[in-house]
């Protein structure tokens, strides 16, 4: 697929989706906005659960490509506009490594932060997708320690996701704040982008409550 395409970005305010939206600013990519009002249902109409049938977002549609889930999304997009330099070409000594974390926050951090957050006891060592709490968050924690970026050095894609997801979760206080989270997440959260596009968020949170005033 091209970067020619237009991106059509579906989105509701004050949700996962505004990691994709800082995302988009940090590639500098034009793309059409889609807002959805969870809160009315809208993402539970037929329209959109044709785009998605969980019924989430985010969601992008690019040139015909149909994309959900908020990791392959970071992957997709990196990837198709890398002259931003969000991701690590194949090849690149760091693509495993890139890779790895992208696929941890989903298949490892998440659940284990459902579990987490819904007072449940986590499935059998030999079933659970994740293990258990305390390694999930130790292993997350050593690699931040080593900073300033997931990947060292070199900021990416991985960090928008993580920035944006160890943000929201410690201000739930599902996630401690270990000094090395917390020093991560505010050197993330300092990007212009995260400002620029957080300030966006709010002005579509507060004309859809304006609206349904």
């Amino acid at each position: 697929m091209t970067p020619e395409h237009k991106i059509q970005f579906f989105h509701s305010p004050n949700t996962r989706s505004a990691g994709t939206m800082i995302l988009l600013d940090e590639l500098g990519v034009d793309y059409e906005l889609r807002v959805l009002n969870m809160k009315a249902g809208e993402n539970r109409e037929p329209a959109y659960l044709a785009i998605n049938p969980m019924g989430k977002v985010p969601a992008i549609v690019h040139g015909g490509a149909l994309v959900t889930e908020q990791a392959a999304i970071f992957l997709y997009l990196a990837d198709v506009f890398p002259q931003a330099g969000l991701a690590p070409a194949i090849g690149d000594p760091l693509r495993g490594p890139y890779l790895r974390w992208m696929v941890y926050y989903g298949s490892c951090f998440e659940p284990a932060i459902v579990d987490r957050a819904m007072q449940r006891e986590p499935a059998p060592a030999s079933t659970s997708p994740y293990g258990d709490y305390d390694t999930v968050l130790n292993t997350l924690a050593a690699q931040l320690a080593r900073g300033p970026y997931m990947l060292g050095e070199n900021f990416s894609a991985a960090d928008v996701l993580w920035g944006t997801a160890l943000t929201w979760t410690m201000m739930f206080k599902l996630v401690p704040e270990l000094p090395e989270i917390k020093a991560y997440t505010d050197r993330i959260n300092a990007r212009p982008s995260v400002a620029r596009m957080r300030a966006k968020d709010a002005e579509l949170a507060a004309a859809q409550a304006q609206g349904a005033a």
